[in-house]
């Protein structure tokens, strides 16, 4: 369906309207702890970019997920480390935290 090399991309608001839907999607936040800790979407999972390649058999590959960084650089990378993988319902969210106007926790 989608090359190795694409990632698909999903806009803040868009990602805001389906969690007040209340849609399961599986966050999955890729900043640093100390980034973390300033807040984060509720619900998400800090795996640390650095450490996906050791950690991503925590992330269901039967559920749709989102991955969230500060601006959209490194959740891109890990969108296509996670293709690498064999996850086919990945998105990146566009803009990252720095986008988001949502809730955090």
């Amino acid at each position: 369906m989608f090359g190795r090399n694409k990632v698909r991309n999903i806009i803040p608001t868009d990602l805001e309207e389906r969690l007040k839907r209340g849609e399961k999607l599986q966050i999955i936040d890729v900043r640093e702890p100390s980034e973390v800790a300033s807040g984060k979407i509720p619900g998400a999972v800090n795996i640390p970019l650095g450490q996906l390649p050791q950690r991503f058999s925590e992330i269901d590959r039967t559920r749709e997920t989102v991955v969230v960084c500060r601006s959209g650089m490194r959740s891109t990378k890990a969108c296509k480390f996670l293709a690498s993988q064999g996850y086919d319902n990945v998105w990146n969210l566009m803009g990252g935290m720095s986008g988001w106007k949502g809730r955090v926790q």
